[in-house]
């Protein structure tokens, strides 16, 4: 079997199994699973960039999808009324005051003679300017979080929640997260790999802690909901009396069809973003700059003998990758209208993801593509599946047997069971994925 046949027929199948389950369990399943595979799909295609091209180490996926979901609230939430007047401007003249202050730390120690009395002088601004800034920021913080708590809390966004207008919030995720790439790839690029990944990872966390307790930002773990989207909502079409009559006359109910509209909707922009950023990567992956990359990521030694510049290589693919993440960080906080930061674990935004580029195929585009569409109909269907099963195995067991209750109760671990099942048998019998680098 040709490669190109074998590769249409991994899809196939993965494809097969999304119209399978469509059949038994119906077709809004199976578009949940559509939707969530093309974003889990984008984040693959970003990590396999770092990981693939480049060979970096980034555990903190999590972080930059978080930043990519606070676009979405930024930029399609209203402001918050009277909350920029009350104290917004007081946080952002601290920020201002905060970068200033390093910029001149930064100028004056450059400007100064090594020795005690420069480090008196630099320890000494920074500690006045800490209290400077404590100072400006905690009033406003009180006063944007005393603002009718109960339902907003925070400073807003800019508003622009006009039909596809919505989607700008995907780019600026991006961006989010390619300026956090850039500063965590300018002070932890240099390290070890296993560095790196305990660098990433502790930055991710630090990116959710900021998100969870700063309740200016995004109200913290109270959660913002109702975000703008790009597609109509279902009420929207339910009281359409020419949406209706259309869905009568195909044999749906209104609500059927209004849900089915929408899911396809965004399967339509999910879809183009993916191949856009496919045909990108595709590009980068056969140009010049993707070959310096790939001879990087297999011997920095040689590659830098020849004149090349690894650590500024390391950081713009790193940034390019994140970026990656946090576009789809953006689309899916869309897709589901709500940012809730308690929701983002290194399981799912992380190991999952690793999982994801590691079974279709590191350095590969399309197999990064695969194994987001495959892992993640995984993840969702294992555990029903796993209960079928236990149920199966136990159908002759009498109805209060402590075998039976614990085997059924142990069909939840059935999704951390699996991954793990697929990794090892991916790795032993084709380790370098389901679709692997040519």
């Amino acid at each position: 079997m040709s490669v190109a046949l074998r590769n249409t027929a991994l899809f196939a199948v993965v494809a097969g199994l999304i119209v399978l389950v469509g059949v038994q369990q119906g077709w809004n399943s199976a578009l949940v699973i559509v939707n969530m595979g093309l974003i889990s799909a984008i984040m693959a295609l970003g990590v396999n960039l770092q990981w693939g091209f480049a060979g970096l180490f980034n555990v903190g996926v999590m972080g930059f999808v978080a930043l990519g979901g606070l676009a979405a609230v930024i930029v399609g939430m209203p402001a918050t009324p009277g909350a920029w007047s009350a104290g917004g401007w007081n946080i952002m003249g601290a920020f201002g005051f905060a970068v200033g202050l390093i910029a001149g730390v930064v100028l004056l120690r450059a400007r100064m003679r090594p020795g005690r009395l420069r480090a008196l002088v630099v320890v000494g601004a920074l500690v006045a300017g800490f209290f400077i800034y404590r100072a400006m920021f905690d009033p406003g913080v009180d006063a944007v979080e005393a603002i009718d708590p109960a339902l907003t809390g925070y400073l807003g966004g800019l508003g622009i929640n006009q039909g596809l207008w919505v989607a700008l919030a995907w780019p600026v995720g991006g961006l989010f997260a390619a300026a956090a790439a850039w500063v965590i790839g300018k002070t932890a690029l240099g390290l070890r790999s296993d560095y790196l990944a305990i660098a990433t990872l502790g930055i991710a966390e630090i990116i959710i802690a900021v998100l969870k307790n700063e309740d200016w930002l995004a109200r913290g773990v109270k959660n913002v909901v109702g975000l703008p989207r790009p597609t109509p909502f279902e009420i929207e079409l339910q009281n359409d009396p020419a949406f209706v009559q259309r869905a009568s006359e195909m044999g749906f109910t209104a609500v059927e069809a209004s849900t089915l509209y929408v899911k396809l909707a965004y399967a339509g922009l999910f879809l183009v973003v993916l191949l856009v950023l496919l045909w990108m990567a595709q590009r980068a992956l056969h140009s010049p700059w993707g070959r310096m990359m790939r001879a990087i990521r297999d011997n920095e030694v040689a590659a830098s003998a020849m004149g090349k510049d690894v650590t500024a290589r390391h950081l713009q693919i790193f940034v390019l990758g994140s970026a990656i993440c946090g576009v789809a960080g953006a689309m899916m906080t869309t897709l589901d209208g709500q940012l809730t930061p308690g929701t983002y674990q290194p399981l799912r935004f992380t190991f999952l993801v690793w999982v994801m580029v590691i079974v279709g195929g590191s350095g590969n585009n399309f197999g990064a593509v695969l194994g987001g569409f495959l892992i993640w109909f995984l993840w969702v269907q294992v555990e029903p599946m796993g209960l079928w099963l236990m149920e199966l195995i136990t159908s002759g067991l009498a109805d209060g047997s402590p075998l039976k209750a614990h085997l059924i109760e142990s069909a939840a671990h059935m999704r951390l069971f699996t991954m793990g099942i697929v990794l090892l048998v991916v790795l032993r019998f084709s380790p370098r994925g389901l679709i692997p680098e040519r």
